[in-house]
């Protein structure tokens, strides 16, 4: 790659860094911890880059500090890791003061994280941005040497999300002041998520539809060679089928070498172990099985409502539950199981000690004899503090056997956690 090129695209970046705006979200980050930020594409793990650039040059620092670069950008191709040596070489070039780095999708070159790893050990202070989760593998981990902090990026929450369409979420009153706002607001949200380009755009089923191709040829079939692309396809709308039940390694192999394409479990395995780490789906164990069923009988989520909505007919109540799976994994991450034994309860929070069943609806007798039934069940074989179902629209407090179990819509519920 030219040099000139390179320097022309520092100080275009520079320029582009101060000028963009963007939307502050509730992340902490440390100024003296180098971070990787990994997650979903178009989760905006760049605009987290440019807030963090931003507080630097409020607390005081220079444009001619920042050296951003973003490697996806279709003026450059084909990198290799000496690349990277001559963008810092460049950098020297131009300024006399230290950079401060900021590289925004670096694993399309390969051998990256060797490179991070030499310029943190050698005291520059650096921001890594990545769409495959793969960063997080144990030798990359390795290589990186405890230098970086891992940042993971979710779609907005639901705050978030009703702070971009106008809502004064900091006003005490606005769950009254705005409330027909954030029930349509809610909807909106519960259908098609929170990818924040999704917000302005109409069509969203058709952005989000061309998202997904993305992934799925660019993050999936292209970068994991995938052979037996016919067979993920199926594989992944299997998934979204059944994203309230466990399912087993060899169930999922039998389903879709039953649809015509014989695929052996090993593939299987390899194949979410891709969904994952595209940040595509993610799984949650059963916390009161022994450890070979733990692995072998997950259930499994999509990291992301609207996504998920693009492979169901009859979308609610799974729509519902994978909602509730994505804010617990946003705030307790792999704390988060299921109980499955003689009854099912939703989830379970371990170090919170959480129960909490996904309901639509508790206006049938028998669904609401199960979902209190399975939760006191529970709590005779787990230590429980607070028992909760989170339900479509229904808010009330039942109390039984001496148990205070809270019923509380999914809304209400996104916006106070």
């Amino acid at each position: 790659m030219e040099k000139d090129i390179i320097k022309l695209l520092i100080l275009e970046n520079q320029r582009r860094v101060v000028e963009v705006t963007f939307q502050v979200r509730p992340y902490i980050i440390e100024d003296q911890i180098n971070y990787v930020y990994v997650g979903l594409r178009r989760v905006g793990k760049s605009y987290l880059m440019f807030q963090q650039i931003r507080h630097l040059l409020d607390m005081g620092h220079s444009i001619d500090e920042i050296l951003y670069f973003n490697f996806e950008d279709d003026r450059i191709a084909s990198l290799s890791i000496e690349d990277l040596d001559k963008i810092k070489i460049c950098y020297e070039e131009l300024f006399d003061c230290k950079p401060i780095f900021f590289l925004d999708e670096i694993q399309i070159v390969d051998h990256w994280e060797k490179f991070a790893r030499r310029i943190a050990d050698q005291g520059y202070r650096v921001y890594i941005t990545g769409s495959n989760a793969k960063m997080l593998s144990s030798e990359i981990a390795t290589t990186l040497g405890g230098r970086f902090m891992i940042q993971n990026v979710y779609p907005y929450s639901f705050k978030e999300y009703l702070g971009l369409t106008g809502i004064d979420i900091t006003d005490k009153n606005y769950l009254y002041r705005y409330r027909t706002e954030i029930m349509k607001g809610y909807e909106t949200y519960f259908r098609y998520g929170g990818l924040p380009e999704l917000i302005h755009i109409d069509d969203k089923r058709a952005w989000l539809s061309g998202l997904y191709q993305k992934i799925y040829f660019g993050d999936l079939i292209s970068r994991y060679q995938v052979r037996n692309d016919f067979a993920l396809r199926v594989l992944i709308r299997k998934l979204a089928e059944s994203v309230k039940q466990a399912t087993s390694f060899n169930r999922l192999a039998n389903v879709v070498s039953a649809s015509g394409k014989k695929i052996s479990t090993d593939t299987v395995i390899d194949y979410l172990g891709y969904l994952k780490e595209t940040w595509l789906t993610f799984s949650v164990e059963n916390i009161s099985a022994k450890l070979a069923d733990k692995e072998a009988n997950k259930k499994y989520y999509f990291i992301d409502n609207g996504l998920l909505n693009l492979f169901l007919v009859d979308p609610f109540t799974s729509l519902l539950e994978n909602q509730v799976a994505i804010q617990l994994h946003r705030l307790y991450g792999n704390d988060v199981y299921f109980y499955h034994q003689g009854v099912e309860v939703d989830f379970y929070v371990l170090e919170e000690q959480l129960a909490v069943q996904v309901c639509y609806s508790m206006g049938d007798v028998e669904t609401r004899k199960r979902e209190v039934g399975g939760l006191l069940k529970m709590a005779k074989h787990l230590e429980i503090k607070k028992m909760m179902i989170i339900t479509k629209d229904e808010e009330e407090t039942i109390l039984e056997q001496g148990v205070t179990i809270e019923v509380v819509p999914v809304w209400k519920w996104l916006l106070g956690s």
